[in-house]
């Protein structure tokens, strides 16, 4: 006969079972998420630490991060060449010194946002998106004085919103490469903040109304490949100032 408990008065082995399938269902609970977080394939074969973050070798890939890097390729595409304008067009040494700013800090970062691109296997823009064509026409058709307030306006203002995003993004993120972006595009971005505002041209009040508006919203690439580059082909119509973002050269069989 099986043994009974003098408590209750049943089976001593039957409360056992149930005891220790309570506690192998715990294991399983703990274990589930630790082994997705290190890369487990899941049913669908889907290495997803969320609905919107991703596994990276460099730690969880959010799609802040991942905004983060598409909005700095961006900036160096329509900045560059905001820079070179002021090269040329600006009336004053202060402007014209912060146009040799825009450009030495943006072919850095924009060098530097490409490794990390192909790193993560994420797709990078290879155009400005259309607000900062709007800009660069803007500068393109401006002359003299309304060259250079139309200048440190435009890109004090674009170099506002994108200090605050820097800032959180390098509080906040999990990833290795993204917080080393971060640290290189906070020095760039405050340095080109200081180099507009020294020319005498910003506006800090209605800097102050622009900045209230929220920014257009940019899209960002939605297919990561961790480990794998994702080249993106120039646009047709237009030579960017930045190299392209493909990371990989071209296979060395392919005809000309």
């Amino acid at each position: 006969m099986r043994p009974r408990s003098p408590i209750t008065g049943r089976g001593l082995f039957s409360g056992t079972g149930l005891v220790i399938t309570a506690l192998a269902a715990t294991v399983v609970a703990l274990l589930v998420p630790l082994w997705s977080y290190a890369g487990g394939q899941g049913p669908a074969g889907a290495n997803v630490l969320s609905a919107r973050t991703v596994a990276t070798p460099y730690g969880p890939l959010s799609a802040r991060d991942r905004d983060f890097v598409t909005k700095v390729r961006l900036a160096g595409l329509w900045e560059l060449p905001a820079g070179e304008l002021a090269q040329r067009k600006g009336t004053t040494p202060a402007v014209r010194a912060a146009g040799q700013h825009l450009v030495d800090g943006h072919t850095s970062l924009d060098a530097h946002v490409r490794t990390v691109a192909t790193q993560l296997g994420l797709a990078l823009p290879n155009e400005p998106n259309a607000q900062q064509r709007e800009w660069l026409a803007t500068l393109r058709t401006a002359k003299g004085q309304d060259f250079d307030r139309a200048f440190a306006g435009l890109l004090r203002l674009a170099h506002g919103r994108v200090f605050s995003l820097v800032a959180e993004v390098r509080a906040g993120t999990q990833n290795s490469l993204v917080r080393d972006l971060a640290d290189d595009a906070n020095a760039t971005v405050l340095d080109h903040i200081k180099v507009l505002e020294a020319t005498g041209y910003v506006d800090f009040a209605q800097l102050a109304e622009d900045l209230a508006v929220p920014a257009t919203p940019v899209p960002t690439p939605s297919e990561v490949d961790p480990g794998a580059a994702v080249p993106v082909a120039p646009s047709p119509g237009g030579t960017p100032a930045l190299p392209p973002a493909a990371a990989s050269p071209p296979p060395a069989t392919s005809s000309p």
